[in-house]
Order: structure tokens, then C-alpha cells, then sequence
């Protein structure tokens, strides 16, 4: 019974992925989606000093040679850093550093660094998911509490926010495929740096992003998830199954897990708020999965504004076939030397903990990038206000659809002197597969679970 409910956990890597009602965006806003701003709601102009450059749309096709399925290929293989950023120079770069970077420079001065590249606006998004998101600028609307939003489809649902809660929105609601099928692996890392990985088969279904237009159809389900756990051999032929709800508060996510001991299927226990997962032995809670997921209700959350930022990005490297998990996965943080940084804005959200809830995080704060709304970092704080763990996307674009995601997530805990990590695929055969036909929606139910659960 232990290992079936550890097997719940095991298997959300990708499955979490994903204030008072807010007014409505005026059309003036709306029409800045064509000009000053990006399509998804970023400052098209580059900053003042020529170090983040203009977006001139991204990456609108993948590399040659590449083919979907596979490994990316990096468009920006021949790129050299610029400078890296170690302890010893810190201070020269410190106003653009998070505190979670900084905190990271600190509890590693002489291993961790941060290589910085040219800054490229790479990210992009198909052209549907543009004119989604201009449509959803002047209908989307907040739901009672920010429990959730209402009257957009398919894109940003508030591409000019007037408030934290609806940029936190925009993060968990970015575009990320419609069905994706993977194998990856997620790993603990220790203090001596041994690790070890769970493996599963993942597949996930964004209703929010069917084309069909079904997704107001779709009984508040925002997305479904399925993992089956392939090794350890303790652990394999376990699956779980996730119904994720867009309102949490009326409705809680869904979740079942097949027991392949006993050949049965059964409702899950609560996966939420700050759970812990045990397959990241205790290093991340359930909302932590894709940087922040699930329901904001906990948290007063505040739009900081802008800042430009050293963040993860264009991390092929990291992801390579070439790239062995020994060589990737050291002590007190992943190997520097495979890792790339870039100059970009982020807009900053932070969250406080409401006096009425309870969270182990008092606080959290996002950095999320202005060109895909996805959280590069996050910092997240104890019960005495002191950062305690920070968080890392990896990103990059995934240009066979297009958009950006990431590439890895990795989760420090500053205090443990340990980090977990998730996606990785390196040594496997093939990537994330964005191009198989779309399933049936009785493809995702328990009674399907059960038929193809295996021992």
C-alpha cells in the first residue's frame, strides 16, 4: 500500500503542469497586441542598452535535419558565452540576479555558475493561439476569488493583466500542445550527488487548447494526464490518472492510481497545495510541479511589475542525447558548463500567504518570462520569511509546434543542500512527441486505466 501511494506522486512530473473578478481588458489594450506589444502581450521593443533585443516572431521553424519526435536540435549551437557569472564577480551583476540565484551563488561558491549568452527572443506560438489570445483580451474574466477564468479558449487569458492572480493565470494557462506523449525521468539528488531515476510514460491531453472548440464543453476539466511508471522495477506497471479542474475550489482535481499488485484501480487521495510528492523525497509539494500549478486560492498575489532578469533559456544542451545523466546531474546543482543564460524582462508576482490558510511556503515569488508567460524561476519562502527553496525552468522552444517550455525543472532546498529534478530524456531514444492523433476523451478514464494496466 506504501508503494501504491507513492506511486500517485511518482507520476505528476508533467501532470501539474499547468483576488476579487477582475474587469475586463479595454479594446485599447487589445489593439497594443498588434503593435507595441507581442502577440502574447510582451514589449515588442528591445531595452534602452541594445542588451535584450526587439522580437522580430521568434522561431517560426525548426532547424534542418530536425524531425519531430526526436531530440531538438540547437538552432544556437555556434553561440559562445558572453561572460559567466561566478561568486567572485557576484556583485557586478547582482541587479539583474534573482534572490534565488544569488542564494544559489552563496551555498556554492565554487562550483555554481551561470554562463551568460546573447540574448534571443525566441519564443514563439502558432498563429491560432495569437488570434485565441487577442480574442481573449476583451472577453476573458477573472471567476469569483480568482478560482479560475472564464470566456477565453485557447490562448493567453489575459495578455495585459491588471493584476498578479491574472499573470499567475497566464503561467498556468500558457500553450504547451494539445496531446503530447513522453518517457522521461525524474531524479532526488543527495548531498554526495548519487541519484537515483524513476521512469514513467506520460501522455497529456490540453483541452483548453483543442482546436474543436470543446473545451466549454468539458465539465471544468482543464487537461488530462496518464504516466505509467516503467522502472524501478518496485515501482513499474503502477499508472496514475489526472482530471485537472480549471476552478479548484468547486472542483478539486481528480485522480486515480492503478495498483498493478492488486490489478485495481482507486481514487486517489487529495494532490494538492503542498502535499508532498514522495518520489521527490520530500523536495517539492504538488503545487510546486511546473514551477506553480493548481488552485491560487491560498495566496494574496500582487503584480510586482517588470524586471530584466538573468533566466534559463535556449537550453538545448541541457536536454541533449550527447549529454549523460552522470555528467548532468552534480552535487548541490546540475553541471554548469551544459546550462545557458540570457538577459530578459520578466514580469515579477509574488505571493503571500493569506492570514486564514495554511501553505509551508509564507511567500513565493515568480519570475515569469514576458514572451511565453512561462515561470523561469521561483522563490519560495519559510514559515519565518527566510528563502528556502528556488525553483528552475530550463527553457527553450519547442519549435515543432512552436512555444516555450522547459526543457528541465530543477527544485533547490537552499536548506537541505539537495535538489530534484524532472524531464529528463536524455538517454532515452526519442523526446516529447507533440504529433499523434488526438485520443478519445474515454481514452483518459479510470475504467480505461484498468484496462490497460499491466503488472
Amino acid at each position: 500500500m506504501l508503494h501504491s501511494h507513492r506511486l500517485i506522486r511518482v507520476s505528476l512530473a508533467l501532470a501539474l503542469s499547468m483576488s476579487a473578478a477582475g474587469a475586463l481588458a479595454g479594446s485599447d489594450d487589445a489593439q497594443k497586441l498588434k503593435n507595441s506589444l507581442t502577440p502574447l502581450g510582451a514589449e515588442r521593443a528591445g531595452n534602452a542598452t541594445g542588451t535584450i533585443p526587439a522580437w522580430e516572431g521568434g522561431i517560426t521553424q525548426a532547424p534542418k535535419g530536425y524531425q519531430p519526435g526526436k531530440h531538438h536540435i540547437d538552432p544556437f549551437a555556434d553561440d559562445k558565452p558572453l561572460f559567466t557569472i561566478t561568486k567572485a564577480n557576484l556583485e557586478q551583476y547582482k541587479d539583474n540576479l534573482s534572490p534565488g540565484e544569488i542564494a544559489l551563488f552563496n551555498s556554492y561558491p565554487d562550483t555554481f555558475q551561470m554562463p551568460i549568452y546573447k540574448s534571443r527572443r525566441s519564443g514563439s506560438a502558432p498563429q491560432w493561439v495569437y488570434e485565441n489570445t487577442f480574442k481573449n483580451a476583451t472577453s476573458a474574466k477573472l471567476l469569483e476569488g480568482g478560482n479560475g477564468f472564464a470566456d477565453a479558449f485557447g490562448g493567453i487569458p489575459f495578455p495585459v493583466p491588471k493584476s498578479g492572480v491574472e499573470a499567475l493565470w497566464n503561467h498556468i494557462a500558457r500553450y504547451r500542445g494539445t496531446y503530447l506523449v513522453r518517457r522521461a525521468s525524474e531524479a532526488p539528488v543527495q548531498r554526495n550527488g548519487s541519484f537515483s531515476l524513476v521512469t514513467s510514460q506520460q501522455e497529456a491531453l490540453f483541452n483548453y487548447y483543442r482546436k474543436d472548440g470543446k473545451f466549454a464543453d468539458l465539465n471544468n476539466i482543464m487537461f488530462y494526464y496518464l504516466a505509467f511508471v516503467k522502472s524501478p522495477a518496485r515501482l513499474a506497471g503502477g499508472a496514475t490518472l489526472v482530471h485537472e479542474t480549471l476552478d479548484q475550489i468547486k472542483e478539486s482535481r481528480l485522480a486515480w492510481f492503478y495498483d498493478a499488485g492488486q490489478r485495481r484501480v482507486r481514487r486517489a487521495p487529495d494532490l494538492a497545495y503542498d502535499s508532498p510528492i514522495a518520489a521527490s523525497d520530500g523536495l517539492r509539494t504538488a503545487d510546486d510541479t511546473d514551477m506553480f500549478n493548481g488552485s491560487p486560492d491560498r495566496y494574496d498575489w500582487k503584480l510586482v511589475g517588470k524586471k530584466e532578469i538573468y533566466i534559463p533559456y535556449n537550453n538545448y544542451k541541457i536536454s541533449s542525447p550527447d549529454v549523460k545523466y552522470a555528467d548532468l546531474l552534480k552535487v548541490g546543482h546540475i553541471n554548469p558548463q551544459h546550462t545557458r543564460y540570457e538577459l530578459h524582462r520578466v514580469w515579477v508576482v509574488e505571493g503571500n500567504l493569506k492570514p486564514t490558510a495554511r501553505h509551508i511556503y509564507s511567500k513565493r515569488v515568480l519570475f515569469l518570462d514576458e514572451d511565453s508567460w512561462g515561470a523561469a524561476m521561483v522563490d519560495q519562502y519559510d514559515g519565518r520569511g527566510e528563502l528556502w527553496r528556488v525553483s528552475m525552468a530550463y527553457l527553450k522552444n519547442f519549435y515543432d509546434l512552436p512555444t516555450t517550455w522547459s526543457a528541465l525543472d530543477v527544485f533547490h532546498d537552499l536548506q537541505a543542500r539537495r535538489y530534484y529534478v524532472q524531464n529528463l530524456d536524455n538517454e532515452e531514444s526519442q523526446s516529447v512527441d507533440f504529433a499523434q492523433p488526438l485520443p478519445e476523451d474515454a481514452y483518459f478514464s479510470p475504467s480505461a486505466l484498468r484496462l490497460r494496466g499491466t503488472r
